[in-house]
């Protein structure tokens, strides 16, 4: 029988669907404080502090440098100013160490957005984006958050390909309304 390197296993585990229960629209945005990289340099990314400056995107992914969350990463990262010019933070999650997601922010989200590591998954946990059939990973999960800590928006889809858009489109539907 032939081995399968562990990332194939991650990518093919992670590509399914499956019912899941995530924050609900108007619920209480949960504060967490993390390690974090943007652009390889490390810092601490506080919930609070960023939506003082507006609202954020939050989407969590299973593993850096795999397939779909590479896929995800690039299509946020190509987004990154037009997020910015909403007023929006982006940010991604995932139970990664800080190290392994200071080579990701510098290659896959190209020094554009901050990664932060949720190395014990609470932030995970308290978002309801625990993969269903692997708890160790997150469920590919985003969410908008108003400034006044709201869930205004979420989407759950282990396809990458649809979360800036839809994260976009929530967030110029919600400038309109301001």
């Amino acid at each position: 029988m032939k081995r399968i390197a562990p990332w194939i296993l991650v990518c093919g585990l992670m590509a399914g669907t499956s019912a899941h229960a995530a924050l609900p629209v108007g619920a209480a945005a949960p504060d967490f404080s993390v390690p974090a990289s943007l652009g390889g340099n490390e810092y601490t990314f506080k919930l609070n502090e960023a939506l003082k400056q507006g609202p954020v995107v939050l989407y969590f992914f299973p593993a850096a440098f795999t397939q779909g969350c590479t896929i995800e990463a690039h299509n946020f990262a190509e987004a990154t100013d037009e997020y910015k010019a909403l007023g929006a933070t982006v940010v991604g999650v995932s139970t990664d160490n800080i190290d392994t997601l200071k080579k990701f922010s510098v290659s896959e989200c190209r020094n554009k957005f901050a990664v932060a590591a949720d190395s014990d998954g609470k932030v995970m946990k308290a978002y309801d984006a625990v993969h269903d059939r692997r708890p160790e990973y997150a469920q590919r999960v985003s969410y908008v958050i108003s400034p006044e800590g709201k869930i205004l928006y979420e989407f759950t889809d282990m396809s990458p390909e649809s979360h800036v858009a839809n994260t976009m489109r929530a967030l110029r539907d919600w400038k309109a309304k301001q």
